[in-house]
């Protein structure tokens, strides 16, 4: 239990005056269940946009700060949230610890490009955030256990973006297989879009607007075109991601695990292929088909859709149940009216990601997809990347989370950052 969350306004008011004379601010959460959580969204790209007015819609929630490195971006941003509210006072960042270093802020929302996600969630965890970030998680799984072991010190409410948890098609799914409705379930088929091919582009003149070293960060230095910080090329560059590996499937890679019940654990062998451009600006897999075998013997296929709608499909020896995005399908169709028995086991329910993510933070419960979930899915992603791009089959030791007798393999699973950036 959060002490801080315990006492009333007026109690800490008291204290306060007779400790100092001075100014001080503490975040709006300390001052109990009636108060509004303050919030600072880093990223105002549309996924960032988007999550932030789902910030503003909830009766819990008041966004008190944006960062963008794009100052068109940041500058909307606060003038939108300005508007809505209905008042001024919405501070406009460029630099992210600036904003994470205010003393009134409960909660960071990071929806960067990939490559900042788990260095920006680091200083937020260490500044005692609360945070809701953007999937995938890092670039390199390495990266990926630096912050799950930060949150797991400080005890910080972590949710992350794979938003599907909190819709009724997957959960209702999951359970299915989870329940045996399928029988056993033996193969579990994953496919969502590769990557895009794009030709190089000239060098440019950074413009006035963008911090464009602020931008790359941890990231290599690159010369500056205006379609590398879009989302239409970014998504698919390696410095910046793993492309849709991570980008896109993380989402029905993460529903695999669900359903699997392998969400605190992973797979113990991983093969495949994938097809990379050898010029052009993008350089993610365009084509890929992997294949993860647990020790549960379920086998897993992560792939492009030109073999397989996009989606995810368990199958068992009694059946399928096939499950996307405002879509469920199954056989025999008699499991979509299946009403599970009061001592069958059900799921976590969440019907609104962000709604789940205030609620736990204000209760200080584990969100429907927390650090230690988050991990394991992302780790799928990062197991399939590397298996392609050694074209071998690799042995996995999903305890140790680490390849074994493989040094090579090994040494992919952490990532060099550009100086003065570090975990």
């Amino acid at each position: 239990m959060n002490e801080k969350k315990t006492f009333s306004r007026r109690d800490f008011l008291k204290g306060a005056c007779a400790a100092m004379a001075g100014p001080y601010v503490v975040p709006s959460s300390a001052f109990g269940a009636n108060e509004k959580l303050t919030v600072g969204t880093v990223g105002m790209g549309p996924q960032g946009r988007a999550v932030m007015e789902m910030f503003m819609a909830s009766p819990d929630a008041r966004v008190v700060a944006v960062c963008d490195v794009n100052a068109l971006r940041r500058e909307e941003a606060r003038r939108r949230v300005e508007e809505a509210g209905g008042r001024k006072g919405c501070a406009a960042y460029n630099d992210f610890r600036e904003l994470i270093a205010r003393p009134d802020l409960d909660i960071i929302h990071c929806a960067t490009p990939d490559h900042w996600h788990v260095p920006i969630a680091l200083e937020a965890a260490r500044a005692g955030k609360d945070m809701y970030v953007e999937k995938p998680l890092g670039l390199a799984v390495e990266h990926d256990k630096a912050l799950r072991d930060a949150i797991h010190a400080r005890g910080n409410v972590f949710q992350f973006g794979t938003q599907h948890r909190s819709e009724a098609n997957f959960r209702f799914a999951c359970e299915l297989v989870r329940n045996g409705r399928i029988g056993r379930l033996h193969t579990i088929r994953v496919a969502l879009d590769a990557s895009k091919r794009s030709p190089n582009f000239p060098p440019m003149p950074v413009p006035e607007w963008l911090d464009y070293d602020l931008w790359l960060g941890p990231a290599p230095l690159a010369p500056y075109t205006e379609n590398r910080i879009v989302n239409r090329y970014w998504w698919h560059i390696s410095d910046y991601t793993l492309g849709f590996v991570a980008g896109q499937n993380i989402h029905f890679a993460d529903i695999a695990q669900w359903g699997n019940g392998t969400e605190h654990t992973g797979p113990v062998e991983i093969e495949g292929w994938g097809v990379f451009p050898e010029e052009g600006l993008t350089d993610c897999a365009i084509a890929y088909n992997t294949r993860h075998t647990f020790s549960n013997g379920v086998v897993m296929h992560l792939t492009d859709d030109v073999e397989n709608p996009m989606g995810v499909r368990f199958e068992g020896d009694k059946g399928w149940v096939f499950v996307s995005l405002g879509l469920i399908d199954a056989e025999p169709k008699s499991l979509l009216r299946t009403v599970f028995d009061p001592g069958e086991p059900r799921l976590y329910k969440s019907i609104n990601h962000v709604q789940n993510f205030l609620d736990c933070v204000r209760s200080r419960r584990e969100t429907i997809c927390p650090i230690d979930q988050a991990v394991r899915s992302d780790t799928i992603c990062h197991l399939a990347d590397i298996a392609m791009r050694l074209k071998r089959r690799l042995r996995w030791d999903p305890a140790k989370e680490r390849f074994i007798a493989d040094d090579e393999a090994n040494r992919m699973l952490s990532r060099a950052m550009r100086a003065p950036w570090h975990l």
